[in-house]
């Protein structure tokens, strides 16, 4: 894989090596790792919102851990579609790795509204099912019962990804949700509160792999 995964025009790479600037002078010090400030950086450099530098929570080997688990080809599982939009598959592809999202699929919606739960809930369920979830990365960047259901199975059922990346925005149970990752001892970088969304997680995974090709 190249090294340069940003696929930029001189002009392009050059406004963002100046973006990186600017935040590197006005984010100041900082107590993360080399590698957690790289992911934390493009998490900053996607929202324009020095607030994630307070944010951002890392299990110690979640960098490692989510870098070894894209090289493997393992799965990205996504909570919701716009996650898949926002990665770009050729640099998941150079590895192996697959894209997938079961929340539109019928018999998931069917049986969220069967059991008067959440299509979230459900997808996560489905993705444990077939045995998607273990060595993957999970990427939730939308919904918080995603997040609370993939806490969930892997305390009670087993399930063994190798990174949860838990940033679900939102003002119902998005906290709480984050707060419930923070407890796994699966590797997860979180972002705690109310903040997230799918751009941030798309961000964190581009970020893991451009520091996977270093």
């Amino acid at each position: 894989m190249s090294n340069d995964m940003r696929q930029m025009t001189t002009l392009g790479r050059s406004i963002e090596d100046s973006s990186f600037a600017i935040i590197e002078q006005e984010a100041g010090q900082h107590n993360f790792t080399p590698e957690q400030w790289q992911v934390t950086r493009r998490v900053i450099h996607a929202t324009a919102d020095f607030e994630f530098k307070d944010l951002m929570r890392f299990h110690p080997q979640a960098i490692s851990s989510g870098i070894q688990a894209l090289k493997a080809g393992c799965n990205v599982i996504v909570d919701v579609k716009m996650i898949s939009a926002g990665l770009n598959e050729d640099r998941l592809g150079a590895y192996g790795c697959k894209i997938a999202s079961y929340i539109s699929d019928e018999d998931v919606i069917a049986q969220a509204k069967t059991k008067n739960t959440t299509r979230a809930i459900e997808a996560m369920k489905k993705a444990h099912r077939l045995g998607h979830l273990d060595g993957a990365v999970i990427a939730i960047g939308n919904a918080p019962t995603a997040l609370l259901e993939t806490v969930r199975l892997v305390k009670e059922e087993n399930a063994r990804p190798a990174l949860v990346i838990g940033v679900p925005v939102g003002f119902v149970s998005a906290a709480e949700s984050k707060e419930a990752a923070l407890s796994l001892e699966t590797p997860y970088i979180v972002a705690r509160g109310r903040k997230g969304g799918s751009p941030i997680a798309v961000a964190i995974i581009h970020a893991l792999l451009l520091l996977s090709a270093q």
